[in-house]
This record gives C-alpha cells, sequence and structure tokens, in this order.
C-alpha cells in the first residue's frame, strides 16, 4: 500500500511538472486567455451582489505604445533588460530596508519582484501570500524566462496585469482611462498607468490624486534617463 501511495504522488509531480513546462511554452505563442485573479474578482464582484464586470483585450506588444513598456520597466523593474527573472541586488536592499522598518510603529514594507516575477505569478499562479505560492512564484519565473524572451515577458505582463476594477491589460487600461488605443499613449498618460500599477483598485489613472500625480511625475523622469525609449538589444 505504502509503495502504490507512493507511485502514485511520484506520477502527480511528474505530471504536474511536465504539464507546466508544456503550458509555459504554449503560452510563448498563444495569448493566456485569462488568469486565476481575473476568475477571483469575477467571483467576489458576484458575491457582492455587483454586476460582473471585466474589460480586456489581448493586443500584440507592436500595439502597445513603447512608452508604456518603458514606464513599467522605470517603475517596477530597471534591470528588466538585464537580470535573468530575479533581481538580487535589489532583493538584499529590500530586506535591509524591511528590517528598519520593522522597528518602526507603522511599518512600511518594500517588495523586489521584477516583471517577469510579476508576470508569472499573475498568469499561472492564484492569489494568496504563503511559501507554497511564493516558491511556485520563482519556478515558473525561471520556466518563463527559459522559455520566452524579453518581449514575450513584456506582451504577457501587460496583457494581463489588473490596471483597475475589472480592466485587465494595456489596451482596456488605454480606452478606460484615455479614451484611446494603447499604441496611441504619450509618455504621461503611460507613466500614471504605471503609477497605479502598484494598487489599481484604490487608484486612478485620469481621476488623480496628488500621490499618482507626483509618481506619474517621477517616472515619466527615469523614462527620461533611460533615453525615451525601451530597446530590447539593449546592452549593460
Amino acid at each position: 500500500m505504502r509503495k502504490k501511495i507512493w507511485r502514485f504522488i511520484w506520477r502527480a509531480v511528474l505530471f504536474c511538472f511536465v504539464f507546466s513546462i508544456l503550458i509555459v511554452i504554449a503560452f510563448r505563442f498563444v495569448p493566456v486567455p485569462f488568469t486565476l485573479l481575473m476568475l477571483q474578482r469575477c467571483v467576489e464582484q458576484k458575491m457582492d451582489g455587483k454586476e460582473v464586470r471585466m474589460q480586456k483585450q489581448w493586443v500584440p506588444l507592436d500595439k502597445i505604445s513603447n512608452n508604456l513598456q518603458l514606464a513599467v520597466v522605470a517603475s517596477e523593474d530597471q534591470r528588466f533588460l538585464w537580470h535573468h527573472g530575479f533581481d538580487f541586488g535589489a532583493i538584499e536592499k529590500a530586506v535591509k530596508y524591511n528590517e528598519k522598518q520593522e522597528k518602526k510603529k507603522h511599518p512600511h514594507m518594500r517588495g523586489a519582484s521584477t516583471i517577469s516575477q510579476q508576470c508569472a505569478k499573475n498568469a499561472f499562479l492564484f492569489p494568496a501570500r504563503n511559501f507554497i505560492r511564493k516558491g511556485l512564484e520563482v519556478y515558473f519565473t525561471a520556466l518563463i524566462e527559459l522559455f520566452w524572451s524579453k518581449q514575450r515577458i513584456m506582451e504577457v505582463y501587460l496583457n494581463v496585469i489588473e490596471m483597475g476594477k475589472g480592466i485587465y491589460g494595456a489596451e482596456a487600461a488605454s480606452e478606460f482611462y484615455f479614451h484611446k488605443h494603447a499604441k496611441d499613449l504619450s509618455p504621461s498618460e503611460a507613466a500614471l498607468i504605471a503609477a497605479i500599477l502598484p494598487d489599481p483598485l484604490k487608484w486612478s489613472a485620469s481621476n488623480l490624486g496628488p500621490y499618482v500625480a507626483s509618481r506619474g511625475e517621477a517616472i515619466q523622469a527615469q523614462m527620461r534617463n533611460f533615453g525615451g525609449r525601451l530597446d530590447y538589444g539593449m546592452k549593460e
């Protein structure tokens, strides 16, 4: 009986391993149709008695303004083009910063997730904060860095990420906030969308509060430091 149990566990683990690789390879070529976060938000809206609302439209990377691609790099992960999924320098700084914050009465913790990690989390995983999910995030981040290009990681990231209540992806966000296609976003508009990503359910890219406006200006300054354009052929 014990051998049968171990055989079943081994086969289940092997199946999950092979399936995960196959689905990552598949999503290198086809759009991600939905995410577990999208499903969770729909369930939450239904349970709250609200009309289920979900705006999303997949567009290829060449239909997303380079301004927005640069804005998310400038605000979320400035070493995106050069790291292999994990920015260990940023992780070390975040750990030291958080250690100091723990001593304060109202600590403000800082994360160090890369765009690759956020892409893996959004595309493949359930929304949760525990060691199992974090371990799976590391695993899927390694897989997409192995099988996808940086352009594909950016394309998936900008098509599935939550950008407002019921709003997912660059195209839906551009139309909702600025009434235009994602390919037509200006640097300032792109910076404002990037500015709300840490908390898109709380902030708006069009109905600006002082924090989002200030953060948008800071992101534009960082974009100018990059030369105003994200070049995937850049070398360190």
